[in-house]
């Protein structure tokens, strides 16, 4: 196997692992205070649903890039031209990275929301606001990786001469 097609199922590999980490901490952290609000409010479970949730975005993203670069790279037959591995890994990392950061800071944010709707249900949805600004910042990096695809799959650049 070609050094090219190993850097670009790293990249591959890359926006699933770390989108999905991001997304795993974050949801984890979410669930830890649900399940303790659950305990003293079991009433706002729909409300602590969708802050629990919400960090598993990223793992999506993340997914849907790998995807879409590993359909790219089967269409090319797994041959790319030198050098052009890198690309598939480089465009990999905005939602790679942006997943793993974004997701466990959501995660934290979705936590304080939990305890603050237990405490007051009726502010929940500025609990939630404040965790889908954090939502931003993985789209950003969504964005950033599809607009590489696009180019990845107009490009004959990739493909060997």
């Amino acid at each position: 196997m070609a050094i090219d097609v190993v850097w670009a199922l790293a990249g591959i590999f890359c926006a699933v692992v770390l989108a999905g980490i991001g997304s795993a901490r974050g949801v984890g952290l979410a669930g830890q205070a649900a399940a303790g609000g659950m305990s003293e409010t079991p009433q706002n479970f729909g409300k602590y649903l969708i802050l629990v949730a919400l960090p598993g975005t990223q793992g999506i993203y993340g997914f849907a890039i790998a995807f879409l670069f590993f359909l790219r790279l089967n269409a090319v037959k797994f041959m790319l031209a030198p050098g052009t591995g890198l690309y598939f890994l480089l465009g990999s990392l905005p939602v790679a990275l942006g997943g793993l950061v974004s997701g466990i800071f959501q995660g934290m944010t979705c936590a304080s929301a939990i305890m603050m709707t237990g405490k007051q249900p009726k502010e929940s949805t500025k609990g939630l606001i404040f965790a889908v600004i954090i939502e931003f910042y993985a789209i950003l990096g969504f964005v950033i990786s599809f607009f590489v695809w696009l180019w990845l799959l107009q490009s004959d650049a990739i493909l060997p001469k």
